[in-house]
């Protein structure tokens, strides 16, 4: 079983050398005061969700698998909302058209029920899995490549009338059990602007985002709350970007309740000072807030990781701990404004991450620590993160103390 605290407390002093450009002596007493806590079983520690049950609910993205044994548990214990990691996305509903596969969906609706959780329903809309089918016109022909006007104006409304479709079915189905759902994910591109590589904006332009709001409104509950989900809205240029877009939709009529913030970020990005504004932004113009995708990662971009979770040195886990301990005071200053965080996980033995955190290795197979080693001279292979607050035992991390107890 891995011990997050491997070594005896680190000295003020030795402790100074270590810490990262930026961490204040503020934070080092912190980093010094997590140091000092016990790893003890997650089954035991203060249940996460009742620490902010006055600010926010907490929630946790899962898969059908993680709904029994002890990541049921977990969820049962820590947590008060959850959501699909992917079994509610388009292409694990609908992967062919009028065929819709309800039961890995069914088990997490089912599942939350049973023990009073809020569900998150994501998402509706995505540039990413979604079946082929809703881009092939009924003469088999791929619509985001059309060229002729007419051609294109006929597909353009067999795709908003499929979207349609497939919304109705969906938000119907769960219109009694999904309280927040990310109605379109992933719109702005990297660089500011909507994302005209999207198969949905090439052939509708971007109508059908204004048809999938109007459409979820339509048919979800008439309080349930409709998001834009995207990443990277903490920095520039997405952030004005996005900002502009829900600004002018609102102003349209378009049904926008609020912004989900996926927020996968790292130990030392974004700044606080840039999540802050970020949340203000939006909630000036009268929208909710939520963290919909939570997630700390040990490294920066590109990754260049740890071989195994036992090799991330101590030090990491004490900064994610401060990081966490900042992002949560921040969060509860702003609670009036964040309705909901949800970890894109439950604990460190099942994240999305891993598939990036890439590992190098040089040609007698030792990992190359470098990091300004050229990447033609190694061997990449996958590695670990470790972004949550509950390690792959089940036990707390310093970043479990950082929000539990943070004053």
């Amino acid at each position: 079983m891995l011990k997050v605290l491997r070594k005896p407390v680190i000295s003020g002093l030795a402790l100074a050398l270590l810490l990262p450009v930026g961490i204040t002596s503020v934070s080092a007493s912190n980093i010094e005061s997590y140091a000092k806590k016990p790893t003890i079983s997650a089954f035991e520690a203060p249940q996460l969700d009742q620490r902010y049950k006055d600010s926010f609910t907490i929630g946790a993205a899962v898969e059908p698998s993680q709904l029994q044994g002890k990541d049921a548990e977990m969820l049962k214990r820590h947590f008060n909302s959850i959501v699909a990691e992917n079994v509610m996305k388009p292409a694990s509903l609908q992967p062919v058209e009028g065929q819709f596969n309800w039961g890995p969906a069914d088990q997490i609706i089912k599942f939350a029920k049973e023990n009073g959780m809020d569900v998150r329903g994501h998402n509706l809309v995505w540039h990413q899995q979604v079946p082929n089918w809703f881009f092939i016109n009924k003469q088999g022909e791929w619509m985001p490549s059309e060229t002729d006007p007419v051609k294109r104006e006929a597909n353009k409304e067999l795709l908003l009338q499929r979207l349609r479709d497939h919304i109705k079915a969906v938000v119907s189905r769960y219109r009694d059990d999904v309280k927040s759902w990310d109605v379109v994910n992933e719109v702005i591109s990297d660089g500011g602007g909507l994302r005209t590589d999207s198969n949905w904006y090439k052939v509708t332009g971007e109508d059908y985002i204004k048809v999938a709001f109007e459409t979820a409104r339509e048919y979800a509950a008439p309080d349930a709350k409709l998001y834009i989900n995207d990443y990277n809205t903490e920095v520039e240029p997405k952030r004005s970007s996005l900002y502009e877009l829900v600004k002018r939709l609102k102003e349209e009529g378009v049904p926008i309740d609020g912004v989900g913030h996926q927020s996968h970020i790292q130990i030392g990005w974004p700044s606080e000072a840039d999540i802050e504004k970020t949340i203000n932004m939006f909630a000036d113009l009268g929208l909710d807030n939520q963290i919909t995708e939570l997630d700390v990662s040990m490294y920066g971009w590109p990754v260049r990781a740890y071989p195994t979770y036992a090799a991330i040195p101590e030090q990491n886990f004490l900064d994610q701990a401060d990081r966490y301990d900042r992002l949560f005071k921040l969060y509860e200053k702003l609670g009036d404004k964040i309705s909901n965080v949800t970890f894109w996980g439950v604990t460190d033995n099942h994240t999305w991450l891993n598939d990036r955190a890439d590992v190098y290795y040089d040609q007698d197979g030792n990992v190359v620590t470098d990091k300004n080693a050229p990447y033609a001279t190694v061997v990449k292979k996958s590695g670990k993160d470790a972004p949550f607050v509950f390690d792959p035992d089940y036990n707390v991390k310093p970043a479990y103390w950082a929000i539990i107890d943070h004053k």
